[in-house]
């Protein structure tokens, strides 16, 4: 290895040891690699994608040929293939039913029934996708005929035929069917109750006539079940009207029969005698005593008038022809005689006699009305008399009406009877009528509706002809460029695009050469730092750790740290404060990593700033326990794992290489950097190699301590070339 001193070749025994040098105040540094780096810490190589590209250029013959066959096969295929065509027709869901179509007592109903619910818009389908409506279907266009549809069916069945053991026509329908349902699509349409039915054949004319034959069919057998529905029902009516008029007969034979009996005959306005006679009576009474009250009270005025002289004005006496003759003859008397008292005087006879004459008619006006007073008194006893033996018999016929009640009642019950049969005999015969009315297919319309009749379709559903080429094209050119990428990954001969790094990193078998370890020298110009090593083993994780206890690594953990910090995000880890000499936390009291190793602080409470560098910092924490419990701990593990996976860097300030090795992480570090003594002795160092690397770490750095640690710890010195 170039940069080894020539001592390394003399002496075989220091192979595992190879030296790089450091800054003049550093001196020596020795790196050893040692076994693979655990999988927990593996990254993977990114791949150089410009090479690939290049050799899948260079072999882009293998991608283009297949592309090319692929497209110029699939061309061909879908160009000798027989084209399917395809028709919808479309059915609109709803009752059609009128008024006038509809039974009278529908026709009163409030309730809307043009409403089809979704499960109705199914359970049509279903019934569109119906063996009875495929037989139908498959008779009227005789598809059994066709070869598309009846091709025979398989080798085995033609033979059973020949020998007789096969049933050649159900064989034949299942075939026929089968071929008809596997064309047949029926769905109904979103957020409507339209139903879409589409066929396919290789036909285009046959493929519509078949859609429409299937909604056309659909309209028919819901026209036939309804008109049998509507038979049954008139057949079912029929039998019970014969019933019924047998049963009303009886019913009213019943009350006729009891109404006889009971001698409860009906009068006018459907009332029975007894109730009609007492209220005829009750009638007579009240004009009997109407009629007397008014005979005597005429008399008693007449009289009154008589006995007091006065003229009598009754309209009785004066609507009588008697008296208003007589009244007549007065009035001609008294005129003669005051035209008479004129030239006469009052002892003349012929005043007199005029004087005599009208005394005699008023007279005989005044008897006149006497006579009718006795008439009207009469009257008045008249109808006394009428009164009580009207009182009489409306008593006798009360009577005679409470005792009738109970039967009444019975007959009232009868009547009821008669009555219920009656009405629903009305109700069968109405309904029957109404059924017997629409027994025609004219009169049951369908519950749907042919809405868009199939036309024959000039494009065919299949294939696709430009998508079938394109996609098989396209599937060919990825699966082709795909195998070439594989091949080319895993022959291994596309280089990564950034240098190895830490993933599957193994010692070398050959044994190395060792440097004997002397005073540091000059370092070379432009010889790399510690950092740029670091990055160079591209290790995620790092330790720092002293050869042993009399040794500080404080000013190398320090220069390390804020080194890798200025290309990328890094954590340093105060595992051990004596590693790091004052703390670069502001706080000394902070919680550090043995707070979230117990559980009592969480990362974003842990996690501190650098004060002159973008450097993260986990403390230490306080009180610290004994360092290996700290080392033992499993949550530290996790920890640090999280870290690892968050950071480019993750840096840890270890406590001395033998506490180090015995670490629960150490079989999970990628890298160590071993500070040793001004004065090191290789027997020292290649003790501390063994328990690390029987510890399992995957590669080690051993370099001094630093001569002037505030100094170096400003900068990250440079590594000279041993």
């Amino acid at each position: 290895m170039s940069g080894v001193d020539d001592t390394d070749e003399r002496d075989p025994e220091s192979a595992r040891v190879r030296a790089a040098g450091v800054a003049p105040s550093i001196g020596r540094q020795v790196a050893v690699e040692a076994g693979r780096l655990p999988l927990a810490f593996n990254e993977p190589a990114e791949v150089d994608l410009g090479a690939l590209g290049r050799s899948l250029w260079e072999k882009r013959k293998w991608i283009l040929a297949p592309t090319l066959v692929a497209a110029a096969v699939t061309f061909v295929a879908v160009n000798l293939m027989t084209p399917v065509y395809t028709s919808e027709s479309r059915i609109l869901v709803e009752n059609r039913e009128s008024a006038a179509f509809r039974l009278e007592i529908e026709r009163t109903s409030v309730a809307d029934r043009t409403l089809v619910d979704p499960e109705a818009v199914t359970s049509q389908v279903q019934l569109l996708l119906s063996r009875d409506l495929g037989r139908q279907v498959v008779k009227e266009l005789k598809l059994d005929e066709r070869p598309e549809f009846n091709s025979g069916g398989s080798l085995l069945s033609l033979l059973l035929r020949l020998v007789g053991l096969g049933d050649d026509s159900r064989a034949a329908e299942e075939r026929v069917l089968k071929a008809y349902f596997d064309r047949l699509r029926v769905y109904p349409i979103d957020k409507s109750r339209v139903i879409a039915v589409e066929f396919e054949s290789r036909d285009r004319d046959l493929a519509a006539k078949v859609a429409n034959a299937v909604a056309e069919t659909y309209l028919g057998l819901q026209q036939l079940a309804k008109q049998d529905t509507t038979r049954q029902a008139s057949n079912w009516l029929q039998g019970e009207i014969e019933k019924l008029r047998k049963k009303v007969a009886e019913a009213e034979g019943r009350v006729e029969a009891f109404r006889t009996q009971a001698n409860l005959f009906v009068g006018v306005n459907n009332t029975q005698l007894s109730n009609q006679q007492l209220s005829e009576l009750n009638t007579q009474l009240g004009t009997s005593r109407a009629q007397k009250s008014d005979a005597e009270a005429k008399a008693r005025s007449i009289r009154g008038m008589l006995a007091s002289g006065r003229p009598i004005e009754v309209s009785e006496i004066l609507n009588s022809e008697l008296i208003r003759r007589l009244v007549e003859q007065r009035v001609t008397l008294t005129a003669v005689l005051a035209e008479q008292s004129s030239t006469l005087l009052g002892q003349h006879p012929r005043i007199k006699e005029l004087r005599a004459q009208i005394s005699a008619l008023e007279g005989q006006i005044r008897r006149e009305a006497d006579r009718m007073v006795r008439a009207f008194e009469s009257d008045a006893r008249i109808a006394e008399a009428r009164e009580q033996q009207l009182a009489k018999d409306l008593e006798q016929m009360k009577r005679q009406a409470a005792g009738s009640n109970e039967q009444d009642v019975h007959l009232r019950a009868l009547e009821r009877e008669a009555k219920a049969q009656r009405d629903l005999l009305e109700s069968y015969l109405a309904r029957y009528r109404d059924s017997a009315a629409r027994d025609t297919l004219s009169a049951l319309p369908a519950d749907a509706r042919i809405i868009s009749r199939a036309t024959p379709s000039n494009v065919p559903s299949f294939p696709k002809k430009l998508p079938i080429i394109a996609l098989v094209t396209l599937t060919v050119l990825v699966l082709s460029a795909g195998l070439l990428v594989s091949a080319e990954l895993f022959s291994g001969r596309t280089p990564p695009s950034s240098p190895p790094n830490r993933s599957g990193r193994t010692a070398p078998d050959a044994e190395a050469t060792r440097t004997e370890l002397g005073e540091a020298s000059a370092p070379a110009p432009g010889a790399p730092t510690l950092s740029d090593l670091v990055r160079e083993r591209g290790a995620g994780m790092v330790a720092v750790a002293p050869a042993n206890g009399s040794v500080d690594a404080s000013p190398i953990v320090v220069r390390l740290a804020r080194g890798l910090a200025v290309s990328g995000r890094a954590v340093l880890i105060e595992l051990d404060p004596r590693q790091t000499g004052a703390s670069l936390v502001g706080d000394p009291a902070a919680p550090g990593v043995v707070d979230l190793v117990r559980g009592t602080a969480s990362f974003g409470q842990v996690i501190q700033r650098d004060r002159t560098s973008r450097l993260h910092i986990v403390p230490t924490g306080a009180p610290s326990p004994e360092i290996e419990d700290l080392l033992a701990a499993d949550r530290l593990v996790v920890a640090l794992s999280a870290l690892a996976q968050t950071y480019d860097h993750v840096i840890l300030a270890a406590p001395p290489a033998t506490a180090l090795a015995k670490a629960a992480f150490a079989p999970q570090l990628p890298l160590v950097v071993v500070v040793g003594p001004k004065k090191w002795e290789p027997a020292e160092a290649e003790q501390i190699y063994d328990q690390l690397t029987e510890a399992g770490i995957a590669d080690l750095i051993a370099v001094v301590e630093d001569d002037a640690p505030d100094e170096a710890a400003e900068s990250d010195d440079p590594v000279m070339a041993a």
